[in-house]
């Protein structure tokens, strides 16, 4: 038993490497070559109104959504999201904690505890459940993405006391999330000539979007709200997966399905939540912080989730 736990840690390890190492490299030509904010400012620019929104189109139309067969794992998907945001947005009126909990940042960081990086847990699900898993992620990314980009949107529209709708309706990350869902439910496909450009994009965004958020890290933006930092991780680490749990029993999910719905919840946070914060004119250094921490995180709560909650 214990060596079978050590084989699973070092296959987290080899997952969430890169992902940081991305990070780390960023971080690094940003700060130690002439590659400086300049640039970055430009790569977080075309990440975010391009690279971005291919990604989240192609990602959601690539797997078919069977919304009848798969209602079980979507309403527990569904609640255990909510669950997240509303644990986010509710840290304001936390007992003590309430006082530490800056309004600006909060409206730019929230989206840390509920949001998630959808190549992780594609990676993730293939490893563990080959093509069925791959489907059934699938899934929960297509039903849940567009809710936590609203989600993500909606307190950083609100406190800039900028129009929500406007900002909806504006932002690629939502127009390429809800075009991706309807087209899927009506079947469209893209072409196969068009399949390799378009993956390349897709690729392409990832590695950027990781590298523009280590380029705008800056470790001491974490002191100005260590509390509330605190707070989302935990939420995001350990409350999500305890959440999944719950859902997984309360729907009745199969096995496969529950092993999934805990993998899901225990996945580090979105690394687009630094751009996003970014270009809607947060501070992006603190957002790009606790990416990278969730990224490390990530090598607990996923053993976490899969091991201990998964055995209950």
């Amino acid at each position: 038993m214990a060596f079978r736990c050590y084989s699973r840690q070092v296959n987290f390890i080899q997952l969430l490497f890169p992902d940081f190492s991305m990070i780390l490299c960023g971080y690094l030509v940003c700060r130690y070559t002439a590659l400086d904010r300049s640039v970055w400012q430009g790569v977080e620019t075309l990440v975010y109104f391009l690279f971005f929104p291919v990604l989240l189109f192609h990602s959601i139309i690539k797997s078919p959504l069977d919304v009848a067969a798969a209602s079980s794992l979507i309403g527990a998907g569904w609640v255990m999201g909510l669950g997240g945001i509303g644990l986010a947005y509710s840290l304001p009126h936390w007992p003590w904690l309430g006082r530490h909990v800056p309004a600006r940042a909060h409206a730019a960081s929230a989206q840390v505890a509920f949001r998630f990086n959808s190549f992780i847990g594609l990676a993730l699900a293939d490893r563990l459940a080959g093509a069925q898993g791959l489907l059934l992620i699938s899934v929960l990314i297509g039903v849940c993405v567009p809710l936590f980009n609203v989600a993500a949107v909606w307190p950083m529209a609100r406190h800039a006391q900028r129009g929500f709708l406007k900002e909806l309706l504006r932002n690629p990350l939502i127009i390429a999330t809800a075009s991706g869902l309807s087209a899927n439910l009506l079947g469209y496909t893209l072409p196969l000539w068009l399949e390799p450009t378009v993956g390349r994009i897709g690729g392409a965004s990832l590695a950027l979007g990781l590298m523009a958020a280590g380029a705008g890290l800056q470790f001491g933006a974490l002191g100005q709200a260590k509390a509330m930092a605190l707070a989302l991780l935990a939420i995001r680490h350990l409350l999500l997966p305890l959440v999944a749990l719950g859902c997984s029993l309360l729907f009745r999910l199969d096995p496969l399905q529950g092993m999934v719905l805990l993998a899901f919840s225990a996945l580090p946070t979105a690394p687009s939540g630094y751009v996003l914060a970014a270009r809607m004119g947060y501070d992006g250094a603190y957002v790009a912080g606790l990416v990278t921490l969730s990224t490390l995180l990530g090598l607990f709560s996923l053993p976490f989730a899969l091991g201990v909650l998964r055995a209950l």
